[in-house]
């Protein structure tokens, strides 16, 4: 008699109570959440949604947040790329110097960040003076309390998001196929055109996606390096939450903001697919 291969059957049950949970402290408030946007159970409305459609100022702020997103995401995506192609391509040793580069500020705290990026960028800060020392410029440059400082610090911050998913599959791939391109007469560019960008496409798009859905949720850094000018769309929910008291108005934006994320995750998941933008085989 065969004997049955190994599954992961018997070990179900250990994990069944743990995603149970997980999915029940996620689940019932996301829940609680959609039907505060609703004004609750009891007399369901569209006003909050309503408002969300007809409120100019709250259209800007969401297009100040997906621009602003965007933007960081492009940069930190291109930037880890580059980091990512020089880890997988360097020695050892390099590699761990340049991977502990990227680990350094990637422990520090968000707000320990932002406030070190204010004081090197504000008005007297490092940046400036040393621009103002070398007769560079005759006046210092606005590079916070706009949307300059907010992209700064949040690509700082989300860069090493970028770098380890394309590294992980930079690591992954088979150097036969770049040797063989080589050997036919391909040059480094038409090589890494042809063979190693479209390889590496995938691991592009989900370090994409990773950078911007966290980037939606920014608060802390906007807050700081903008200054107050620069409102995305977190410091606006908190706003409704704490000061307008407004909960069914900052429920139907979470709402919204969660939409929008899972079917910008659908679309790119269509394009790539899950498996592929998550490395596996």
């Amino acid at each position: 008699m065969a004997k049955r291969p190994l599954s992961g059957e018997p070990y179900v049950g250990f994990l069944l109570p743990a995603a149970l949970l997980v999915c029940g402290l996620f689940l019932i408030p996301i829940g609680q959440l959609v039907a505060l946007s609703f004004g609750g159970l009891d007399a369901p409305t569209l006003r909050w949604y309503e408002q969300v459609a007809a409120t100019d100022s709250i259209h800007r702020i969401l297009l100040t947040t997906f621009r602003i997103v965007g933007l960081t995401t492009v940069i930190a995506v291109v930037l880890g790329y580059a980091v990512a192609y020089a880890m997988a391509h360097m020695g050892e040793r390099q590699r761990l110097a340049l991977l502990l580069c990227v680990l350094v500020p990637f422990w520090l705290s968000v707000l320990v960040r932002a406030l070190a990026w204010l004081i090197l960028l504000r008005n007297n800060g490092i940046v400036n003076e040393a621009l103002l020392g070398s007769g560079l410029i005759a006046a210092p440059l606005p590079l916070v309390r706009n949307e300059l400082g907010v992209v700064i610090g949040m690509v700082h911050y989300l860069v090493p998001y970028a770098v380890f998913p394309i590294f992980a599959t930079m690591r992954g791939l088979d150097g036969r196929l770049m040797m063989a391109a080589r050997s036919v007469g391909a040059s480094p560019f038409r090589t890494f055109i042809d063979i190693y960008l479209p390889l590496t496409l995938p691991a592009l798009f989900g370090a994409g996606l990773l950078v911007f859905v966290f980037g939606l949720g920014f608060f802390v850094t906007p807050a700081i390096l903008g200054g107050g000018r620069v409102v995305m769309l977190s410091e606006y929910v908190s706003i409704s939450v704490l000061q307008t008291l407004r909960w069914g108005l900052a429920a139907a934006l979470s709402v919204v903001l969660l939409v929008a994320t899972l079917a910008l995750i659908a679309i790119v998941s269509r394009i790539t697919g899950v498996r592929r933008m998550l490395g596996a085989s």
